[in-house]
Parts: structure tokens; sequence; C-alpha cells
């Protein structure tokens, strides 16, 4: 949730201001951009403003998406500024929760890690992993920083590899393994007064980031954009100029299901799918300063919706429902002959 654009190049506070703003107008869309906005106030500097839009999210008689994001955040957060009792409470109370979503694990685990209490952060990694990830034969791509986190913390502990050490191994796709990754030798060496060996470690860590770099080159998830029914309906209502991209609900869905497997059968890895809505799409277009008529912004917002971790796995696990929303099992629908 945390933007990564570099603090020179963004005035992070007028970035935040603006970002309420939008929020707003859009209220539909307002928890995804008021976290945006929390995020550029951390960047900034200003924890205290953060946390008073993390609380004004907890506060909202609307119900939140991602309850548990927001407490995580939060906690996270007011542990950098000193509030660490009430940090402490709320990570608890997030792990009480058992969330199904990844991400609040991911955050109040690292958390914990970065204020050296790597054993509260093993035991967090871990309870997420098994909480998540117990008999599932395929992680999502989501879930990968949970066992990556839990290696890194486990490895620093030096506690010997387990079965989720191994599948955190198989997922890793750099030249560079995780155990040299989270080599303890290797955080140590940074603060070494020896040039040789730092010069060594400058050498491995500019490795590793082209190799980061190309992987972010390709976005992930591969997410497809689909409208439900009514919101189809009501977008190219307002939009004329999108009838042209989608000429009916029927013909929508089946020109998603048969990209997907074009996409799969080419190789592309990680598929998903993102579902829109006609307000947040809009909100969308605002804060791009563009118009929702134009067809070229469909495949941003389906990418800014996977990078929010709206995507769903494509295809859906054996048994469970179809993607479109139509009740029905996917073998029995979209899947049929898959």
């Amino acid at each position: 949730m945390r933007p990564d654009t570099p603090a020179e190049n963004v005035d992070h506070p007028a970035e935040a201001a603006r970002l309420e703003r939008t929020a707003a107008r859009y209220p539909e869309d307002a928890e995804a951009l008021l976290l945006q906005a929390a995020a550029h106030l951390e960047l900034a500097g200003d924890r205290p403003a953060a946390s008073t839009l993390y609380d004004r999210l907890l506060s909202s008689p609307d119900t939140l998406e991602t309850p548990h994001l927001v407490r995580a955040l939060k906690a996270s957060n007011l542990w950098e500024y000193g509030h660490e009792a009430e940090a402490r409470a709320i990570i608890d109370g997030v792990r009480a929760a058992s969330p199904r979503d990844p991400a609040p694990w991911v955050i109040v685990a690292e958390s914990l890690e970065s204020h050296d209490e790597l054993e509260a952060a093993q035991e967090t990694f871990t309870e997420g992993v098994r909480l998540l990830l117990t008999d599932v034969s395929e992680p999502p791509y989501s879930t990968h920083p949970l066992l990556f986190g839990r290696h890194r913390v486990r490895r620093m502990l030096g506690v010997s590899h387990d079965e989720w050490d191994t599948l955190a191994d198989t997922l890793h796709s750099s030249s560079v393994s995780l155990d040299e990754l989270h080599d303890p030798k290797r955080v140590w060496s940074l603060g070494s007064d020896n040039p040789a060996e730092l010069e060594a470690e400058i050498s491995r860590l500019r490795a590793e980031l082209g190799a980061f770099r190309e992987a972010l080159s390709r976005p992930f998830p591969v997410a497809v954009l689909h409208w439900p029914e009514g919101e189809l309906a009501e977008l190219v209502a307002a939009y004329a100029p999108l009838g042209v991209e989608y000429p009916s609900h029927e013909e929508h869905l089946a020109t998603i299901e048969g990209s997907l497997r074009e996409l799969a059968a080419s190789g592309t890895p990680n598929l998903g799918i993102v579902t829109g809505t006609v307000p947040s799409y809009e909100a969308f277009a605002a804060s791009e300063g563009a118009s929702p008529g134009d067809v070229e912004l469909l495949p941003q917002y389906a990418t800014t919706l996977a990078a929010r971790g709206r995507a769903v796995v494509w295809p859906p696990q054996r048994g469970a429902d179809c993607w479109c929303g139509s009740g029905r099992a996917y073998g029995e629908c979209h899947g049929q002959e898959l």
C-alpha cells in the first residue's frame, strides 16, 4: 500500500492532500485513496497525521474492505514514532482476528522484525502461513511475501529449514538464492570498515537490484478487467465510446476467459482477474486527469486494482465458484473443457 516513488521526486504532503480531496469527491473509493494518502504522509515524516487518517478510516460508519490492513498499518506507523505499547496491542488484536488477507500478517510481522523482535516475527509469519497456505497446492502471489519474510527471519535466527522454507526457495525466482539473500553476514558486512567487503556487498546488491527491476518490468499479476453485468450497463450508458470495447456482457465474459486461456497457453504465469465498479473507475480517471471514456485507460485501471491487491487468481481452485459471479462452480461455467 505504500508508494514506491523516491522522496526526492515527490512532494508527499501535496500528494497526500490531493488524494484526500479526491477521496472526498469519490467516497466509494475513499478507503484505497486515504491509505495512499497516509503512506505519503509517512514518507514525508508526518507520522501523527498518518495516524489521524488511519483513525479516520477505522471510525468511519462505512464498512471497510480491509479493516485488518488499516489496523496493521496504523500499528506499524505508531511504533515508528514512539507509541510502542499501543502498537503492540493492535498487533496482538490483528493476530487474534486471523485475517484471511496476507497483507496484515506481513505488515505486523515486519514491524516486529524491524524492532528486533525476531522470535515474535517468526511466530507471526508462521501463523499467517499456516492459516492461508495449509493444503494449498499453488500459493497465490499475494502470499509469497509471507513465505519470504518467514524464511528471512528464520535465517536470521539460525533455524533449520522446514517445508515452508523449501517452498519459499521454490517460489523465489531471482538468480540469488534466498539463503544468500537472507544471510546475516551480508547485513553485518554493510557495517564493515573493510573496503573490499563493502565493495563485494555493493556488487551483489547491484546484481540483485537489476534482477528485481527486471521482475517489476513484468506486470504482476497479469490481471484482466471484469465488469459485473449491472456495472457494465451503467458504464456503457455513461460513456458511450466504451460500447465498442464492450458490445455485450456475455461477449465481455467470453473474452475474459478466452484471453486468460491464451495467456496460460503461452506460458504466462500469475494470471488474475480484477472486478471494476463505475465509481472506482471514475475516481481513478479523476486521479489520472483523464476521461473515463478513454478506452486506453481501462488496462491502467486493471493494473492499479491489481497493485492494490484486488486481483483474484485465475483459474479458480477445483470446486470453487466461477469468477463471473454466476454462483455456479467454475468447472460447470466458464471453466468447462479447461
